[in-house]
């Protein structure tokens, strides 16, 4: 029998499997997908748990867990690691060589190939990119059982159509195909439906010598949205993120230190440069003052330990966000949509106006708004709720679409939201990606039920 624990991800989404199997190479994967090919039995890659889409949840046949790829190498300039490795391990074998990697989703116990099936992102994708781009060789596992590892430059050796991309900083919506692309780019952000990736070699940054972060608050949201646009093109920001007030609301709890008459914040961290932390210091009183900022109740520090401090207070605003919704009974309706920055207000104010009419006090919105790329979270309390809030989000990808947007920046779409590729892409184009599935996956084993439904 399967353990409960690998049918579920972080979203509540549930699955079912005949078979957990559990290798330690990459040539145990090769029999074990040769295996499941010869007798046309549906695999599932299994990660963390992390993810929010229930791509990991398998809908029948075995399910493949990562989990004993633990290998980690660090070079200068780069990392090895096995696809099982979670992100926080990475980062803190990293950190003693004065390097870090990039990528920084909110759950940092993701698994390196959780994240790179999905290209994930996360806060410091504002500077840095999603993991597509820190990713410089790969080694895959196809349907069929044959292994082959990928360097960065190494091109698709089969014909590929040039699907329209959104005017987005980040898109994890479908397969990302383009004449002439490789193969990493390719496979990252496939969530597991074109091969196992079981190892891969990642760019490792140096650590910047000196940062300056903080959160601001504003006692007007619109005020903070100002600020977003003022603050955009600040040098070496590689952080911009909004809180609402409702998610403060929900965070006061655990931090009463927020000023009381905060309704808007945002987090933001800046890589100090030459000019010294005297001369970026002075700057941002300047903007504080400028912006409408409640300045003298903003939180600002320089040194690592208020990092972690900020960084914690980011990432434990969805966690409170998740509780809640927890207690209530229901799932948390999430979004991951990303509109063009152009659009970022108009985008803004299209969820804000339909939240506080139809789920006042019971809907967030924080997140990559440096990116135009805010997450709403709706909080149901009745059937009709939920009925009502998977309506809206509805309306919310059609708008971010008509906006120009994508349907999944950062998170992929999995089986919970793989009906969205459909408002995204043409059916010609939907199928196009199904014809690149096809030649690497002709019995359609590999994800079945993500992104499209089982042929």
């Amino acid at each position: 029998m399967v353990p409960e624990t690998y049918l579920e991800d972080a979203s509540g989404f549930r699955g079912y499997a005949d078979r957990l199997l559990t290798p330690a190479s990459t040539e145990e994967v090769s029999a074990i997908l040769r295996e499941a090919s010869a007798a046309a039995i549906p695999v599932t890659l299994s990660g963390a748990g992390t993810g929010v889409t229930g791509g990991r949840c398998a809908q029948g046949g075995w399910l493949l867990s990562l989990e004993k790829f633990k290998t980690i190498e660090i070079h200068p300039g780069w990392a090895r690691a096995g696809a099982g490795v979670p992100l926080n391990e990475l980062q803190a074998a990293a950190a003693p060589t004065g390097q870090f990697y990039a990528p920084d989703p909110t759950e940092w116990t993701a698994s390196v190939g959780g994240t790179i099936a999905c290209n994930a992102s996360g806060s410091r994708s504002f500077l840095y990119g999603s993991t597509r781009r820190h990713v410089l060789a790969l080694t895959a596992v196809f349907a069929s059982g044959e292994i082959r590892t990928f360097e960065r430059g190494e091109r698709v050796d089969f014909p590929l159509p040039a699907l329209p991309l959104p005017q987005t900083t980040k898109n994890s919506a479908g397969y990302l195909l383009q004449p002439g692309m490789e193969w990493i780019d390719l496979l990252c952000g496939s969530e597991g439906t074109l091969a196992a990736v079981t190892e891969a070699r990642l760019r490792l940054l140096p650590i910047p010598e000196s940062m300056l972060s903080g959160v601001v608050f504003f006692a007007r949201e619109e005020r903070m949205l100002d600020a977003v646009e003022a603050w955009r093109g600040v040098e070496g920001l590689r952080m911009l993120e909004s809180i609402d007030a409702v998610t403060l609301e929900i965070a006061r709890p655990r931090y009463p230190e927020i000023p009381h008459d905060a309704r808007a914040a945002l987090l933001v961290e800046q890589i100090v440069g030459p000019e010294g932390c005297d001369a970026v210091v002075d700057a941002w009183v300047e903007r504080l003052d400028t912006g409408g900022a409640l300045g003298d109740a903003s939180w600002f520090g320089e040194n690592a330990a208020d990092r972690e401090r900020f960084r914690k207070f980011r990432h434990t605003l969805p966690e409170m966000v998740n509780d809640r919704v927890r207690r209530n009974g229901f799932q948390k309706l999430g979004s991951d949509f990303a509109v063009p920055f152009d659009r970022n207000r108009e985008m803004y104010r299209f969820y804000r106006a339909k939240v506080d009419q139809d789920f006042s006090g019971k809907g967030t919105l924080y997140g990559h708004v440096g990116d135009g790329h805010v997450h709403v979270n709706l909080l149901p309390e009745s059937p009709e709720e939920e009925t009502t809030g998977k309506a809206i989000m509805l309306e919310f990808a059609r708008e971010a679409v008509r906006l120009g947007g994508t349907v999944s920046a950062e998170h992929g779409l999995g089986k919970k939201k793989a009906h969205l590729l459909a408002l995204q892409y043409t059916a010609s184009q939907v199928e196009s990606m199904k014809a690149v599935k096809r030649r690497l996956d002709p019995q359609w084993l590999l994800g079945r039920g993500t992104l499209f439904p089982a042929e």
